[in-house]
């Protein structure tokens, strides 16, 4: 066997290696957000950075004010949408950012300005897409994005005194379709 030949065997081997030896990662999520009628209003694109979740979220059509804004631990979201659990806490920690390290599903509350639309991107360093780790959005029952009625008070245990949920969008693996049920 050429020099070459075996060098191209032994590099495929390795890069072959290393695929099975990564753990299964979503590089992409998205939650497609209905309030409690089933409409739309809005989406929320998750990107696995090297060292935390980006979430991009696009809002319509929501009421004005401040919003709290977690990721819930079980994918599923029937109006009221109780049944996305509670937030998303692998760590069992104490809630919100002023009682210490705060939940994994703990994210700064939202200003939703009069027109009901936002934009806004947001980084969570304490949730993963890595299936497999304790911190991941893809464990055995999913995982959801709630948008609340009120806004996070960031230190009562065990939901920020937010109120009620207003929207909700289970996190699935991939980009949002263009043109589909979860584009903008």
């Amino acid at each position: 066997m050429s020099l070459l030949k075996y060098l191209g065997v032994v590099g495929t081997a390795a890069l072959v290696t290393a695929g099975l030896a990564l753990p299964a990662s979503a590089e992409t999520a998205n939650a497609a957000l209905k309030d409690k009628t089933g409409k739309s209003v809005g989406t929320v694109e998750l990107s696995q950075t090297p060292a935390s979740v980006l979430l991009k979220l696009s809002l319509k059509g929501m009421p004005a004010g401040e919003h709290a804004f977690h990721i819930h631990a079980v994918g599923k979201c029937e109006p009221p949408f109780e049944s996305a659990g509670p937030h998303f806490n692998p760590g069992g920690k104490h809630h919100g950012i002023l009682s210490g390290e705060g939940h994994a599903g703990d994210m700064p509350n939202l200003h939703v300005p009069a027109s009901g639309q936002l934009e806004v991107e947001v980084i969570n360093a304490a949730i993963t897409l890595a299936k497999g780790k304790p911190n991941s959005v893809f464990d055995a029952d999913g995982s959801a994005v709630v948008i609340h009625a009120g806004k996070d008070d960031y230190k009562s245990d065990p939901a920020g005194n937010a109120g009620d949920r207003l929207a909700c969008g289970v996190i699935g693996e991939g980009a949002a379709t263009v043109g589909g049920p979860q584009a903008r």
